[in-house]
């Protein structure tokens, strides 16, 4: 599936990474070899398979430097690829082109080596009605373009940050007291049409939870946080599909099957955005 990020959330991520690359004197070895009307024409072609995200910042990237260029974009975000593919062609000032390569490079790599890895954790769960969630552990910085990447791969995004659900967690149930004071806390403060979540440790603080359902005071869903097989399927059985229930921790592409087999709605993984190797993709120049 084709996905776009709007130019005005991927510009201004993509010149302060050149803004950093130029430093203060700008590519000075991009000035001293080539000549001032060199143009420059190459190809980012992947060195390995994998599923794109952040083609638009390799445009991006070279637009900034040459408003001029040509670009031709051969794949869009959320396709997969092999090794070989040529997933964008550009011809633009050589100097520019030459000085927007690392950032263009870095950002493609990085995005698209977070949809590939999504993608695995995807396909790990396939049949199971399992979702593959993101969290907030992202690249400063990066988030948006990260949890679209995510996207890209065909997971689902968790919250984008603090303001945006009630996500309560050990912390803050220990700071309130207990499980169940902590969640009528969040009912009494939520709009109608925010989520609230809340994180338990165990069974016990589970059965807490549901006990709330009869006063009209339930979560939305219920993280089961670093559970066990066996208690994974309990919680399952007991929940009964009266709330949505959320897997996390101790997941990783060897775990996450079993994981999904248990019957939990989500698995949200972390390793997504933290984790996620960078993708080889080169600049062949013609």
């Amino acid at each position: 599936m084709s996905r776009r990020l709007p130019d005005l959330m991927i510009e201004p991520v993509v010149r302060l990474a050149l803004a950093e690359d130029l430093g203060r004197a700008g590519d000075v070895t991009a000035a001293a070899c080539i000549p001032e009307d060199a143009r420059m024409k190459a190809a980012f072609v992947a060195r390995k398979p994998g599923v794109l995200a952040g083609v638009d910042a390799v445009r991006l990237a070279i637009l900034a430097l040459d408003p001029e260029a040509r670009i031709d974009l051969h794949l869009q975000d959320g396709a997969a690829f092999e090794t070989g593919a040529v997933l964008a062609v550009a011809e633009a000032d050589a100097r520019a082109f030459l000085s927007a390569e690392r950032t263009a490079l870095n950002m493609v790599g990085r995005l698209s080596g977070v949809a590939t890895l999504t993608r695995a954790y995807v396909q790990a769960v396939q049949g199971t009605g399992a979702r593959i969630a993101d969290t907030r552990k992202t690249t400063p910085g990066l988030r948006a373009l990260e949890k679209h990447a995510v996207a890209c791969g065909g997971g689902t995004n968790h919250r984008f940050g603090l303001d945006d659900a009630i996500l309560i967690k050990d912390n803050h149930v220990a700071v309130c007291g207990g499980v169940a004071q902590a969640v009528r806390r969040a009912r009494a403060y939520a709009p109608h049409l925010m989520k609230v979540e809340v994180e338990v440790d165990g069974l016990d603080q589970l059965d807490q939870v549901l006990a709330l359902i009869d006063e009209g005071l339930a979560p939305d869903v219920v993280m089961l946080d670093n559970f066990g097989l066996d208690d994974l399927r309990t919680a399952v059985t007991r929940v009964a599909g009266r709330l949505v229930l959320e897997a996390s921790g101790g997941v990783d592409l060897t775990t996450v099957r079993a994981i999904a087999e248990t019957g939990v709605d989500v698995i949200s993984v972390g390793a997504l955005t933290h984790s996620a190797p960078v993708l080889d993709i080169g600049l062949d120049a013609h």
